[in-house]
């Protein structure tokens, strides 16, 4: 099975580029741009990824992008994942990342923009991987500084593929962004948002209804409310789970506990992703090989899922007919 999943081609819907920094680039762009780091090893920074919750995760995310300072360190590190991704089969990759974390740390704008653009150039050259970009906003900070950043995007509105929305869910419920969410559409810009990851079923309702998304990152939550669940089912809303992330961040305590059973069960559109691979445990294939093994599903499932994925994702439509159909040889 795990050869058969490997070379399934895989679509990543969830990931966050920034989230994808292996101890080693860290210690090896902190190197070279002069930042001091509160680990003295790669084994120690590994030693403190035993986060409590969702939090705790950011708290020691946040620190570990200070390294992340020039357009060569993003392309860099896009670089990197999307090597690694090739190598696990993943054939699109959707990458999400947070300007405010860096224009708060003196970090233009076009500093991200051109090297992870540049990485998702040599990337569709190399292997010919597909790839979107999704500018997310952070919700634990002011909507005010949300919108100023979207409109500061401007010069980079047609490589932006979606606008997202992440960081901290409890107590920062979607209805904070809608503004900010309503000048997007008006730009002609997809939306997507997390919500029901720690928070409650009815941030995803105000997802779907204060921000119009066409995917909710996340979504666990919706098993709380059967009418949601119902509205998720008839929408066929895009649902990009994280079932490693979920483990580690305690969302559930095992992987056997996870709802992904119940939601495919429901008729929900389920997606695999890895949301932060190198915190959470490893890439795509590396939740689908949890998967595989916790729930012992077959190879039809696991098509299923893959081709959810193709069918959802910001891509033009040849390629969505080429992936399917390889997908269905499969």
């Amino acid at each position: 099975m795990k050869t058969w999943l490997r070379d399934l081609p895989k679509v990543e819907l969830h990931l966050h580029i920034e989230g994808s920094l292996e101890p080693e680039l860290m210690f090896s762009l902190a190197a070279r741009n002069g930042v001091s780091l509160p680990y003295a090893t790669v084994d120690e920074v590994r030693e403190a990824y035993d986060f409590s919750d969702l939090q705790s995760f950011l708290d020691l995310y946040y620190q570990g992008m200070r390294v992340l300072c020039t357009e060569q360190d993003f392309y860099d590190l896009a670089m990197a994942y999307l090597e690694q991704a090739h190598a696990e089969g993943v054939v699109h990759v959707e990458l999400s990342f947070d300007p405010q974390a860096h224009l708060n740390r003196g970090v233009e704008l076009a500093v991200p923009f051109e090297g992870l653009n540049r990485a998702r150039r040599q990337a569709e050259r190399e292997w010919g991987m597909t790839s979107a970009l999704i500018m997310s906003f952070l919700r634990d900070r002011d909507a005010a500084e949300a919108m100023a950043v979207l409109e500061k995007a401007a010069p980079y509105y047609e490589t932006i593929d979606a606008v997202g929305l992440d960081s901290a869910e409890v107590g920062n419920p979607p209805t904070k962004f809608s503004a900010v969410f309503e000048r997007a559409k008006a730009l002609g810009i997809p939306r997507v948002a997390h919500a029901g990851e720690e928070g409650p079923a009815a941030y995803i309702s105000e997802a779907l209804d204060e921000l119009d998304v066409c995917r909710i990152d996340h979504g666990v939550a919706c098993l709380q409310d059967a009418a949601l669940v119902e509205r998720l089912r008839q929408m066929q809303m895009p649902l990009t789970v994280c079932p490693l992330s979920n483990v580690r961040l305690k969302v559930v305590a095992e992987m056997t506990d996870h709802p992904l059973p119940q939601m495919l069960e429901q008729g929900l559109k389920v997606t695999l992703n890895s949301d932060d691979p190198a915190y959470f445990g490893g890439g795509v294939l590396e939740n689908y090989l949890a998967c595989a093994q916790a729930f012992a599903w077959d190879r039809e499932t696991f098509k299923q899922l893959a081709g959810n994925a193709i069918d959802v994702a910001f891509m033009p439509d040849a390629r969505r007919a080429a992936l399917l159909t390889r997908l269905d040889a499969c």
